[in-house]
C-alpha cells in the first residue's frame, strides 16, 4: 500500500473513531455528542463524521457544497454554504453564504452573505452582511446592516446601523444609523438622529448634533440655529 492510501485511510480512521474521544462538557454546552478533529462532506447530512451537525469541529471542515455544524474552531472552506450552529472562531469562506446561529470570531469570505444571529468579531468581506454587533473591518459589495457598529465599514449601495455607529463607515450609496460616533462618508447621502463626529457627502442629514460637522452640498441639522447650509454646517 503506498504512502497516500496509508494517509487517507489514517485520516478515515480518526474522522470514525471521534466519538470515542468526546468532550462531553462541550457537549453539554453546544448540544453537540462529541468533538472531531474535521469534518468533510457533500451535502449535509452526507458528510463524516455522520450527522456533523451534531459534532464540533476543531480543526478543518471541507465540503463540496453545503456543511450543517454545531461549533467550528478552525478552517472552513465550502463550495456553496456553511451553517454553524454555535459559535464560530478561525476562518470561514464558502461560494453563496456562511452562516452562524451565534458569534463569530475571525475571519468570513464568500461572494454572497456573511451572517451571524449573534455577533460579529474580526472582518467580514462578501456581497452583504448582517449581524447584531460588527467589530472590526467590514467590506461587504452592497453594503450592511447590523444593531451597532465598531471599526471601519465599507460597501458600495448602504451601510444601516440601526442603533449605533462608532468609527468609520463608507459607502457609495447611504449611510443610517440612530446614532453616529466618527464619520458617515457617503457619495449620495449621510443620514442621523444623533451625530457626534462628521458627515461628509453629497447630502448631509442630522436630527440632533450634540458636535460635529458637515461637509457636503446640502448640510442639514434640524436642531441648529441656522438649519440648512451649503458646504460646510456644524455645531460645537
Amino acid at each position: 500500500m503506498n504512502r497516500i492510501a496509508k494517509v487517507g485511510l489514517a485520516a478515515l480512521a480518526i474522522a470514525f473513531v471521534a466519538p470515542v474521544f468526546a468532550d462531553e462538557a462541550k457537549a453539554e454546552e453546544t448540544g453537540a455528542v462529541g468533538w472531531t478533529p474535521f469534518a468533510i462532506g457533500l451535502v449535509s447530512p452526507v458528510q463524516l463524521p455522520w450527522g456533523s451537525a451534531t459534532w464540533d469541529v476543531y480543526g478543518l471542515e471541507l465540503g463540496l457544497l453545503y456543511m450543517d455544524t454545531a461549533r467550528v474552531y478552525g478552517l472552513g472552506v465550502n463550495g456553496l454554504a456553511v451553517r454553524s450552529r454555535d459559535d464560530v472562531m478561525g476562518v470561514m469562506a464558502s461560494g453563496l453564504c456562511n452562516y452562524s446561529e451565534k458569534d463569530v470570531y475571525g475571519l468570513r469570505a464568500t461572494i454572497g452573505a456573511n451572517i451571524a444571529r449573534g455577533c460579529s468579531y474580526g472582518a467580514d468581506f462578501g456581497m452583504f452582511g448582517y449581524r447584531k454587533e460588527f467589530w472590526g473591518v467590514d467590506g461587504e459589495f452592497l453594503g450592511s446592516m447590523q444593531d451597532t457598529m465598531y471599526g471601519i465599514q465599507v460597501g458600495l449601495a448602504a451601510n444601516v446601523s440601526r442603533e449605533m455607529s462608532y468609527g468609520w463607515s463608507v459607502v457609495g450609496g447611504v449611510n443610517i444609523a440612530e446614532k453616529a460616533y466618527g464619520c458617515q462618508t457617503a457619495i449620495v447621502c449621510n443620514f442621523t438622529q444623533e451625530l457626534h463626529g462628521a458627515q461628509i457627502g453629497l447630502v448631509n442629514f442630522a436630527e440632533q448634533c450634540p458636535w460635529g460637522f458637515q461637509i457636503g452640498l446640502i448640510n442639514i441639522i434640524m436642531d441648529n440655529t441656522i438649519k440648512v447650509l451649503p458646504f460646510v454646517n456644524g455645531y460645537f
